[in-house]
């Protein structure tokens, strides 16, 4: 039988060695900083559990990022998916404002024109350039406002997969429209 001591020794060394590598794992993956540092506490906290229960785990390495994973997937499974209509600004009478209303509007001159041309131009040429299952997913969730769950019993392909391929749609938009934004920004 292991000792309690023992026990928190083997902790201390997992979650020395393991650390920095867990916490850059979880940051890759979720965007904002503090849920990184929750769901790192989280993992650690189901690794004292485990020796507190005497679960055994083989290989400790394995088992953090894989409880890690577990983590970052409830995460986003418990938090409601938000609609880039949602993030739309309201309009002065309090009116939801769509997507076109978000770009430079054409009377405002030619060069907003061309700005919002350009924008335009890109995004369909970003969302055009993703692989079909993943701008399928992306069309039918951001633009047509349907829930996963709609579509999964639609398609029916799993919910985690439907997220999983948005998730990877929202990625590959944000790098080829970063260029584009970085351009605006520095004029």
């Amino acid at each position: 039988m292991v000792s309690i001591t023992e026990q928190d020794r083997q902790i201390s060394e997992a979650i020395a060695e393991e650390s920095s590598r867990l916490r850059n794992f979880i940051r890759k993956r979720v965007p904002h900083g503090t849920d990184v540092e929750d769901l790192l506490q989280e993992v650690f906290y189901e690794l004292v559990r485990a020796h507190r229960l005497l679960m055994p785990v083989d290989t400790v390495s394995s088992w953090l990022f894989s409880v890690a994973r577990n983590r970052i997937t409830d995460l986003f499974r418990k938090r409601k998916p938000v609609l880039f209509s949602e993030l739309a600004a309201g309009g002065e009478e309090g009116e939801q404002l769509d997507f076109e209303a978000l770009l430079p509007s054409p009377e405002d001159g030619p060069e907003a024109v061309y700005l919002r041309a350009q924008l335009l131009e890109a995004l369909q040429s970003a969302i055009a350039s993703l692989p079909a299952e993943q701008r399928e997913v992306f069309i039918a969730n951001e633009m047509e406002g349907r829930s996963f769950k709609e579509l999964a019993a639609e398609t029916g392909v799993s919910i985690n997969t439907l997220l999983s391929r948005k998730r990877y749609a929202v990625l590959a938009l944000r790098r080829q429209l970063e260029a584009i934004h970085h351009g605006f920004t520095r004029k």
